[in-house]
């Protein structure tokens, strides 16, 4: 079996290209440990869309006020100029363009852009709730993700089979195995995990890996 990043090296790697003073929305599960990570030097401005923005880290286990959650009801901290408001008003900001980043997660990704990351199976997210919004509101989209499913099927693929959340609105990838960016309706590869090749890694993707340049190793620290 392959070797793979865990969900905490993901969030790291992503965390390094957010840039300083960025206005970020982190969603719901893998994703929202990016606000761990922040380089040095450098800090985001994170949004959530039941109406914090700049927020801080998570409290420590016992320390929690239940009062003060984001969107996937975990527990956060505040700093000062963190601003609370009405949901109404979030999703004004997210729909009038003003967030640079969201991360997401997904099921699928197509090589388009073309993002799924809900269900309406047994086992599913119950609605899309705000990330059809974030995902044509926000200046950029990333996306967090497991490179296969639990059953060893890609997640990267030509044409999503599941409900989408967004057209063509993915530019960049941070998988358990790689990082890739969508240009013109392509897989692109710009890292990968030094132990695996690029033909090992095309034969855990749906569609086709293409290349524009030097393929760096996918380098995280042991979190």
């Amino acid at each position: 079996m392959t070797l793979k990043l865990t969900p905490t090296q993901m969030a790291w790697r992503a965390a390094q290209d957010i840039a300083d003073g960025a206005y970020v929305n982190l969603g719901i599960g893998f994703p929202e440990m990016v606000a761990k990570f922040q380089p040095p030097g450098r800090e985001a401005i994170f949004h959530t869309e039941n109406g914090i923005l700049g927020f801080g880290e998570a409290p420590a286990a016992g320390s929690e006020d239940w009062d003060l959650i984001n969107a996937g009801k975990k527990a956060v901290t505040i700093k000062p100029g963190t601003a609370f408001f009405h949901h109404a008003d979030s999703f004004a900001m997210v729909r009038g363009g003003h967030l640079d980043v969201a991360i997401l997660g997904a099921y699928e990704v197509a090589e388009t852009g073309d993002l799924a990351n809900w269900s309406t199976g047994p086992r599913g997210v119950p609605a899309v709730g705000g990330a059809m919004d974030l995902v044509h509101g926000a200046k950029t989209v990333a996306v967090i993700t497991d490179h296969v499913t639990k059953d060893g099927k890609p997640k990267l693929v030509q044409r999503c089979s599941l409900p989408l959340t967004g057209v063509g609105c993915v530019t960049r990838i941070y998988s358990s195995l790689a990082v890739i960016d969508i240009v013109d309706g392509h897989f692109v590869l710009r890292e990968k995990l030094a132990s695996l090749s690029v033909e090992d890694l095309q034969a855990l993707t749906g569609a086709t890996l293409h290349r524009d340049g030097t393929v760096t190793d996918l380098d995280v620290p042991a979190l």
